[in-house]
């Protein structure tokens, strides 16, 4: 069998694919939750994002391969950037409200998931394995690194200010507080 077209009757590979979309997608989106305090784009979004990326390549794969196949399987990849691109945009705007450009990570983050989805969907899941791992010591490593930097050239950033002695320390039912409190995204 190809590495794209699936047959009929190969239900243990597209569950595979199905299955492992949905985990990369949970891996990627409790990344973001976790190390943020107000994550638009959690755990939830980033699985339903690649289990759409992952069907919507997973469809026009059922048809038998021609030259109108191919066709349709490009228009439908070029649909799911521009599509998941759109909610980025979305989540851009919607945290910029105070002046500051907030969400860019997120939107990259939804946006590269949906792209490592379309890999499995094709059935490049190795391919996928290996942009997930890249993706999470990107997400994790560079914030990891960046701090000791900014701290030596005098930029700490706002995440390692300290907090104003009249504000109350949170507590522990505090969704900032409890990174593991996934009510917050949609």
């Amino acid at each position: 069998m190809q590495a794209g077209y699936i047959e009929a009757n190969d239900w243990l590979n597209l569950i595979f694919r199905v299955g492992l979309s949905v985990i990369i997608g949970g891996l990627i989106g409790f990344e973001r939750q976790w190390t943020g305090t107000n994550r638009s784009a959690g755990v939830r979004t980033h699985m339903v994002i690649s289990l759409g990326a992952t069907l919507f390549i997973l469809l026009p794969l059922q048809i038998p391969q021609d030259y109108s196949s191919v066709n349709a399987l490009s228009r439908t990849i070029q649909g799911i950037a521009t599509g998941v691109g759109f909610i980025g945009a979305g989540l851009i705007l919607q945290q910029s409200h105070r002046g500051k450009v907030k969400g860019l990570t997120s939107a990259a983050a939804i946006w590269a998931t949906a792209a490592l989805d379309t890999a499995i969907g094709l059935g490049y899941w190795q391919l996928a394995v290996v942009g997930t791992v890249a993706m999470l010591l990107v997400l994790s490593g560079v914030k990891q690194a960046k701090r000791p930097i900014a701290v030596r050239l005098g930029r700490a950033s706002s995440s390692s200010k300290k907090r104003p002695a009249d504000t109350p320390s949170p507590t522990p039912t505090d969704r900032r507080a409890h990174p593991l409190f996934f009510a917050q995204d949609d």
